[in-house]
């Protein structure tokens, strides 16, 4: 078997690889990028941030197969990549019960007011009150995908009834009571407790939860976002928190990462914010290799690849 010549993009980590055999490992920063996509036969990309790839793509000439060491592939589909034919793949299927269960913690954390408990406990305050019930609230999740189907099973499991927005809609589906079509998410948001934002980033959801969709959520609705910042109007959800015109917002994900010191949102009433980790557990990284590895050597053999990403949508069909 011929030598097969494999650049990495990396950042503060590098994946183990020593143990492959037959393989040119060309571990690049983004600096050193161009060079070592130069003839190499694959690319995996290791750094979530994506740095350097469209200035070194007009070196990628030889590249047959790049790898995406996440879900998401906004940060690297560029157009000049959508355009190639290179084979793209993604790690869909690593953390989609890790999200799930990080979603279901932040809807058992509004329903219950565990932040409210905890900032009593802080200030050393025993105040008795009622939480609310679960069982009956309605969530809606934008984006049906494995991630969305995953959080549906579980908060169905809590006694919730739960819908989704994709592209068009859809009846019997075998998950959610009904899919709704991507067009009718204001107009039937306002029957949701919670809207939770699940879909990967693309030019038909960028901006999808805006002003106007916002607008439409009842005042006793939270809005859970695990997928990408850009998919919501910080402008008019930071409002919306501010005047009480919704009760709640749990970020995962934000516009600018890391979100910076006196943003408004570090400071808007009954918001949680996390730092992009709804997914990450002990061992995600090994874990998330296992799943490159496994493409890799289908990828030597000539076997069709796993988690083929659409480069035309963005995910995986």
């Amino acid at each position: 078997m011929s030598e097969l010549t494999l650049a990495v993009l990396v950042a503060d980590q590098r994946p183990d690889l020593s143990g492959l055999a037959d393989v040119e490992v060309r571990f690049a920063e983004a600096e050193q990028l161009p060079a070592a996509l130069d003839g190499a036969d694959a690319f995996l990309v290791w750094d979530f941030s994506a740095r350097g790839i469209p200035q070194a793509w007009p070196r990628a000439a030889e590249l047959r197969w790049m790898h995406v060491n996440s879900a998401g592939v906004d940060r690297v589909l560029t157009r000049q990549i959508a355009e190639s034919n290179v084979v793209m793949t993604n790690a869909r299927g690593v953390l989609d019960e890790t999200i799930a269960e990080y979603v279901l913690g932040l809807v058992l954390a509004f329903a219950k007011d565990l932040p409210g408990t905890l900032s009593r406990q802080t200030e050393q305050v025993w105040q008795h009150r009622p939480t609310e019930r679960l069982r009956g609230s309605k969530a809606l999740v934008i984006g049906p995908g494995a991630i969305g189907r995953k959080i549906a099973k579980y908060l169905f499991a809590l006694g919730l009834e739960v819908d989704a927005v994709g592209r068009t809609t859809r009846d019997g589906d075998p998950v959610f009571r009904t899919i709704h079509a991507q067009a009718r998410l204001a107009e039937v948001a306002g029957d949701y407790d919670y809207l939770i934002v699940a879909a990967p980033l693309t030019p038909e959801t960028r901006g999808l939860v805006n002003a106007r969709v916002i607008a439409a959520l009842p005042p006793n609705a939270r809005l859970i976002n695990v997928a990408r910042g850009p998919i919501v109007d910080e402008t008019a959800l930071i409002e919306a928190l501010r005047s009480g015109a919704i009760s709640g917002a749990a970020l995962d994900v934000c516009n600018e990462e890391p979100l910076p010191a006196g943003h408004p949102l570090w400071n808007c009433p009954n918001t949680i914010i996390s730092p992009h980790m709804a997914g990450d557990f002990h061992g995600w990284r090994a874990a998330l290799l296992d799943v490159f590895l496994t493409n890799l050597e289908r990828f030597r053999m000539g076997q069709p690849l796993l988690n083929v990403v659409d480069k035309k949508s963005g995910y995986i069909s």
